[in-house]
């Protein structure tokens, strides 16, 4: 181990000088582990010239791999030496938007009242893989429901019309006819927002399917925000933008109540393990009802799947 870690150190430094001094070596005992390990595994790692070392196509492959052994090393053994006070450290993915919109303005009452906890945000993915290590739970956007995983409800399911600020002079919304004036802004994940949102208002003079498409809530926030458009999104996301005028809320009572919304989503195995009970019971405790989607939502969103079915029936036939 000693001598993977001497390696890895001069390989972020590129130098056995700054490497001896991070590891509180001699330059000569970490020149002499360095040329251990190369005898060890009979590869050349280094290309030396003059002062610098450079990796070889072998020793950056080495490397790359080694890196990531240390840092789980390092990670469990943190984990193991905090366990004992009910902490540790929870690895866990969040979709972008809710994370910096919602989640990261509460974290730092998280860490006042559990210090013993480290939170290690991973790369979030569509789906989630909790049969990695690297992954305890995650925070996802769906109906709740994920094969092999507990979900908790969050937030989201209401859902607000939101158009530019009153400033940027548009056309004036007073009545939901009068959205099909501006161009709609889409969620990639959420095809059918607006002809569930239609439906449900029995708009019939605009077509649910144009429009601008984006991949964050954030950039459609944005584009708002821009004046590019008119969107549906979670009021969780957009509350305090509709509160300093940065984004209008024209028709209030005509947003929707979604069947979708954020979960706190992770596997049976994990559901007891001291750091994530703590984030989880933190977590709740800022996690509104759940809501019932309302009678004109519901009977649009099954006009849309009945739509889909009797389409999908056709095109097999």
């Amino acid at each position: 181990m000693h001598l993977l870690r001497a390696f890895s150190t001069v390989a972020r430094f590129g130098g056995v000088s700054r490497a001896a001094e991070a590891l509180h070596l001699t330059q000569s005992a970490v020149s002499k582990q360095i040329q251990e390990l190369e005898k060890w595994v009979g590869v050349d790692l280094f290309e030396r010239s003059r002062k610098r070392l450079t990796l070889t196509p072998a020793g950056e492959r080495y490397e790359k791999a080694v890196r990531a052994l240390l840092s789980q090393l390092e990670s469990a053994t943190l984990e193991l030496i905090t366990s004992t006070d009910g902490g540790g450290a929870l690895h866990l993915s969040s979709l972008p938007t809710f994370g910096a919109c919602w989640l990261i303005p509460l974290l730092p009452q998280f860490q006042q009242q559990h210090p013993q906890v480290t939170l290690h945000f991973v790369p979030y993915v569509q789906s989630y893989d909790f049969e990695s290590p690297n992954l305890d739970c995650s925070i996802l956007f769906g109906d709740g429901h994920w094969p092999g995983a507990r979900a908790h409800y969050l937030d989201g399911q209401d859902v607000a019309l939101i158009a530019p600020p009153a400033s940027f002079g548009g056309p004036p919304i007073q009545t939901p006819h009068d959205v099909a004036r501006y161009t709609r802004l889409r969620h990639l994940t959420i095809p059918h927002a607006w002809m569930t949102w239609a439906q449900a208002w029995d708009v019939g003079n605009m077509d649910p399917l144009a429009g601008l498409q984006f991949d964050q809530f954030q950039t459609i926030i944005q584009a708002v925000m821009a004046g590019m458009g008119v969107a549906l999104v979670p009021r969780c996301l957009v509350q305090d933008k509709i509160a300093s005028g940065m984004v209008s809320e024209p028709l209030p009572q005509h947003g929707l109540v979604s069947n979708l919304g954020y979960w706190l989503c992770y596997p049976e195995s994990r559901a007891n393990i001291a750091p994530l009970v703590a984030f989880r019971n933190w977590l709740l405790q800022h996690a509104q009802p759940p809501k019932e989607p309302t009678a004109s939502s519901l009977a649009a969103q099954h006009k849309i799947r009945s739509k889909h079915r009797s389409s999908s029936n056709a095109s097999q036939a």
